[in-house]
């Protein structure tokens, strides 16, 4: 009879890396409603304050017009001081009655209600200074000014109009970091060292798991370095997926030959994982039902082998227990192998697997 002809592919143990492949859309860390907190017509805006347009902290982005609140601060600071000259007066009656009182030449009544005129001018002078206190509050909300270093989302105010308190005059976000967030199937934590809890500081150097963007942009595919900084507390009972969230440093910084990574952008990511080790890689197709694959030993005759399936990525197989090196994988489709059954080895296959990390 007529022996089949198979491809074999001798077992090499390696120790590979793992990684999950994900994607996500990034989104900003901090986006903020700018809204006006005093009503009045708006008498500047800055040239930055255009959707796409950057600022720094602090940065003036609009004002409004300051002048009736200017003369609430002038009032506020002439009641303080006419309650502070009613408190002088005040205290000095309070202690000419007390004199007089040890003397015994005024009664306990005019005695005590000078005492009452008295703190009635304290908690005036303390009203006024709360009203002086607003009326600078009030001044100083008329000058909108940038909480953190960003760019502007999109703008809804002009030279001219009249705001109101609660306004929404625009949308900015911070351009300090971009964070991108990114669903695991609950399989693949296995293979990450993912943190449970936000990371920070030294920690980030240290324990945060490495992230590879990949988008195309202009027409080229870039890549931005990234790291996992948290992982999200729920997981969907739907999917089984849980969301991890990875941090993008500097995403607008320039750098040579890469694109800003900008807000919205649908990206591809790569999790580095965990390293296992002694692992063989085989085709897919190789592994055959029940975890067993086919082994042609050294007489060339079929031997069944039940082996441990690490994970299945794509094309590929990762075999993390029951080969050795060295031996042979029949990596040809077999119908109704035999144990024991007689094939021939043809010269090992040229396109071993390969792991993709």
């Amino acid at each position: 009879p007529m022996t089949p002809l198979v491809r074999v592919q001798t077992v090499v143990l390696e120790d590979i890396a793992l990684s999950s492949l994900t994607h996500g859309t990034v989104a900003p860390r901090t986006e903020t409603e700018l809204v006006a907190e005093v009503a009045r017509r708006v008498i500047s805006v800055s040239p930055k304050l255009v959707s796409g347009g950057f600022f720094d902290a602090g940065e003036e982005l609009l004002q409004i017009e300051p002048l009736d609140y200017e003369l609430a601060l002038e009032q506020a600071r002439a009641s303080i001081a006419q309650a502070d000259s009613d408190l002088a007066n005040a205290r000095r009656a309070a202690d000419r009655l007390d004199s007089l009182s040890e003397r015994q030449l005024s009664s306990v009544s005019q005695r005590d209600d000078a005492i009452n005129r008295m703190r009635i001018a304290e908690a005036t002078l303390r009203s006024a200074k709360a009203q002086l206190a607003r009326a600078e509050r009030d001044l100083a909300r008329t000058r909108i000014t940038a909480p953190y270093e960003g760019r502007v989302r999109s703008e809804r105010v002009d030279v001219g109009q009249f705001v109101t308190r609660g306004f929404s005059v625009a949308t900015i976000y911070a351009t300090d970091y971009a964070e991108v967030r990114l669903p695991i199937n609950d399989e693949e934590l296995a293979f990450l060292d993912l943190p449970l809890a936000p990371l920070s500081g030294e920690e980030l150097t240290v324990a945060a798991p490495r992230v590879t963007i990949t988008a195309r942009f202009a027409g080229q595919e870039h890549q931005w370095p990234a790291q996992v900084v948290r992982t999200e507390g729920e997981l969907d009972p739907q999917t089984r997926m849980i969301n991890v969230v990875a941090r993008v440093d500097s995403p607008y910084a320039p750098s040579a030959g890469r694109a800003p990574l900008a807000v919205g952008l649908f990206v591809d990511a790569e999790i580095h994982g965990r390293v296992a080790r002694n692992v063989a890689l085989l085709p897919r197709s190789a592994v055959r039902e029940n975890n067993q694959v086919l082994l042609v030993d050294n007489e060339g005759r079929l031997r069944f082998r039940g082996v441990t399936v690490l994970r299945m990525v794509g094309e590929q197989a990762y075999i993390s227990a029951g080969l050795a090196a060295g031996e042979r994988v029949c990596i040809s489709p077999i119908e109704n192998a035999l144990e024991g059954m007689a094939v021939r080895a043809a010269a090992e296959s040229a396109d071993k697997v390969s792991d993709p990390s």
